[in-house]
């Protein structure tokens, strides 16, 4: 059997139309996180950016924390190549808890930080406090949004890109997920949990924190250090009642009742 010149021609140019057609409809069905640019902001990034999660049981827990391999270990600063800057010191004890007041302009907020979590964390937040980093420093941002209920804090410039200088790397929960074929898209990060900010890149901490105000869903990027202490919660949740700006892309804005740190004892 064979087909006319004209027939054959009409048929090839009704598959390239029948293509060309298709191809908006193929990469919007294939589309996918993966290699996408991130916000470069000490934000935590939710997962909930879209409609609000109806059921967070779903998604994975934090992982059960590893057992210290040593009694100490060493911290490495790495200077961004700014002013001069103080480091912490460079080794840090891998079990205890250090007992903090955040002397907020909403109220006293208790933190209980955990060695045994991330120590190169705690040492760092325990040496910008003790040089009076954090006094006067804001929490600038505060989300309400269900499964991503937190404030974030300890930016000097109020901004959500200061630090102190330099960078550190990153601890538990995030080694965790190091060289497994399926690391989650998202974790349950629970009430009161204390965990550093950073850009979501690798080993970016500095003196940025998250503190949680409800179960969130997050990346697993953030280093998770210590919690807020029962008494502090009622503090912050009060002052969170009145919402915040919502001009945060990530998620929440400047909050409508600001919180201060005046003071860290």
């Amino acid at each position: 059997m064979t087909f006319d010149t004209s027939v054959r021609t009409h048929l090839v140019r009704l598959v390239l139309a029948v293509f060309v057609a298709a191809v908006p409809v193929l990469a919007t069905g294939c589309s996918s996180d993966e290699g996408k640019t991130a916000p470069v902001l000490a934000a935590g990034e939710s997962s909930t950016r879209g409609a609000p999660p109806h059921d967070m049981s779903v998604y994975p827990a934090l992982p059960a924390v590893p057992r210290p391999a040593a009694a100490t270990v060493s911290c490495t600063y790495v200077d961004r190549g700014e002013a001069p800057v103080t480091h912490p010191p460079s080794t840090a004890p891998t079990s205890g808890v250090v007992n903090l007041t955040l002397d907020t302009s909403a109220g006293p907020v208790p933190l209980v930080l955990d060695r045994s979590l991330a120590p190169c964390a705690v040492n760092n937040f325990v040496g910008l406090a003790e040089r009076g980093f954090y006094t006067g420093t804001s929490c600038h941002r505060l989300s309400n949004d269900p499964g991503s209920h937190l404030y974030q804090c300890g930016d000097p410039t109020g901004t959500g890109t200061g630090g102190p200088g330099y960078t550190f790397a990153d601890e538990y929960p995030v080694p965790a997920y190091d060289g497994q074929p399926h690391r989650p898209a998202a974790v349950v990060y629970p009430r009161g949990t204390v965990a550093m900010a950073n850009t979501g890149v690798a080993h970016t901490n500095g003196s940025q924190f998250f503190l949680l105000l409800g179960d969130s869903l997050l990346r697993p990027n953030y280093p998770v250090f210590g919690r807020v202490a029962d008494a502090g919660l009622p503090v912050l949740d009060a002052a969170a009642a009145s919402g915040n700006d919502g001009t945060n892309p990530l998620g929440g804005g400047t909050p409508i009742t600001p919180v201060t740190i005046e003071a860290v004892r």
